[in-house]
């Protein structure tokens, strides 16, 4: 099984490679990748798992957003150094071909196949559910069977089929075009959702927080649905990762030790912020129960509180600025698909480079079309917590190259050094395996049965054609 601990090697992986191998254009600064993580992880979650939040922990889902935030700020600082380490293309699959061994990180490359796979069909959803808010305003002639997934009554999301394969035609287009459009749509999101904190504000009522806690804090089941804080914390956990896309841009980045720092740690500082601000106006504004079913929460608060054009405004920025989320994470699954593929783990065809354009387009398109059929077919709420088992493993598997390298390899130059990393190692991982097991039950076996067929392709495939492989 020597095979399962081949391990690729930092050196090797941060070498300049020859003309052989395929390497992206470094094209991307700070502010690129501030707004990319910005652009990741404000989204969907702000925009519509606030009254699923709420819905299953009270008012005190602003405890949910503030631990699962917690647990992605501890994986947050492991990302960035593991990402100055080694600034190549792959994220927590690089790290851990690196650190670990071929074998495990195939399996956290597969596992990140899913979230990010997974997590661009969930936000192309949640922008249809706005864009068919907006379709019915403007009284369009357009059937509500073609605006919804068949497990939400429809026969087709044809908005979220359209967006997820506009996003892809984007992104296709180049890295440092589509990196100027997202920093547009993530300023048009920010202030949308100043906005709305500014509309609460005057609606604000402390009594909207009691009871805080009607659920409980831990976990469990009622009726067949897993209530209370941490149950809350592990789906909207969704709402929080994003950052960990701006480390699959690692070879891209013009200044990778100074860039990858700023653009991970800056951008979960400025998302905790936001987060904190629009839930607690959302929750003082308005009880729990008047907005935890809705698709939209965000507008339908406002239309609560009769700011009827506020509402549509929000509505219309959400169907504006959410691609960003899209794009984003469509970005970071291309890169994993090419990082495997370079690897030789996957059909070394999709690690193709684009002379023109500097990307990879054939694999970018790939997961356009997987997303965008996702999205037409598939519910969203079986869709958010399966992709975070996905990033919790992935997390989980950052967490560990860092303090596995703190300890085998302690003098090893670092450029950005996590502060006391055995506790921040350690509550990112016993954090994300907590919230791992707080998943639905459902969630786990198919995360389990993804993983199996993952190994089954690895063990009968993708080892015998790896780089690593004898020859």
């Amino acid at each position: 099984m020597s095979f399962w601990n081949r391990r690729r090697g930092i050196d090797d992986a941060t070498a300049a490679h020859g003309a052989q191998r395929a390497q992206l254009r470094r094209s991307l600064g700070w502010p690129h990748l501030v707004a990319l993580g910005v652009g990741g992880i404000v989204g969907t979650g702000i925009y519509t798992l606030t009254g699923e939040a709420a819905a299953l922990a009270g008012p005190a889902a602003m405890l949910s957003f503030l631990i699962a935030g917690a647990v992605c700020a501890c994986a947050a600082l492991a990302y960035a150094e593991m990402a100055t380490m080694i600034p190549v293309a792959g994220s927590a699959y690089t790290y851990s071909y690196a650190v670990i061994g071929e074998g495990w990180a195939w399996i956290v490359g597969w596992s990140l196949i899913l979230e990010y796979t997974l997590v661009c069909s969930v936000v192309a959803v949640g922008w249809g559910g706005y864009a068919s808010g907006l379709i019915h305003q403007a009284q369009l002639p357009i059937p509500e069977a073609l605006m919804h997934a068949p497990g939400a009554g429809g026969v087709i999301d044809l908005p979220a089929i359209f967006i997820a394969l506009a996003v892809a035609a984007l992104l296709m287009l180049g890295t440092r075009e589509s990196a100027r459009v997202n920093l547009v749509l993530v300023i048009v999101k920010i202030v949308a959702l100043a906005g709305f904190v500014a509309f609460c504000a005057p609606a604000f009522d402390a009594a909207h927080f009691s009871p805080f806690m009607p659920h409980g804090f831990a976990a469990h089941e009622v009726d067949g649905v897993k209530m209370g804080v941490m149950a809350a914390a592990s789906i909207i956990f969704f709402a929080f990762y994003g950052f960990d896309a701006i480390s699959t841009a690692s070879e891209e980045a013009r200044n990778p030790g100074r860039d990858l720092t700023i653009g991970i740690v800056g951008s979960m500082l400025i998302c905790v912020l936001i987060y904190m601000a629009v839930a607690a106006s959302a929750i003082g504004a308005q009880p729990v129960a008047s907005f935890a079913k809705s698709a939209e929460p965000l507008a339908q608060i406002l239309r609560l509180l009769d700011h009827p054009k506020a509402a549509a405004l929000i509505g219309g920025a959400a169907v504006v600025a959410l691609p960003t989320v899209i794009m984003v994470f469509m970005y970071g699954q291309s890169r994993v698909f090419f990082a495997m593929a370079r690897d030789g783990l996957l059909p070394q065809r999709l690690a193709a480079v684009s002379a023109k354009r500097g990307v990879p387009v054939a694999v970018t398109l790939l997961t356009g079309v997987i997303a965008a059929t996702l999205a037409g077919f598939m519910p969203l709420s079986r869709i958010v917590a399966l992709a975070n088992a996905g990033t919790l493993c992935a997390f989980i598997a950052t967490a560990a190259s860092m303090m596995i390298l703190r300890i085998r390899e302690p003098q090893r130059q670092r450029r950005f050094r996590t502060p006391w990393w055995p506790l921040i190692g350690t509550v990112a991982i016993v954090g994300c395996l907590y919230l791992f097991s707080s998943l639905p039950a459902e969630t786990l076996h198919f995360f389990l049965i993804w993983n199996a067929l993952g190994l089954l392709i690895y063990l009968f495939w993708a080892r015998h054609r790896s780089a690593l492989a004898p020859s």
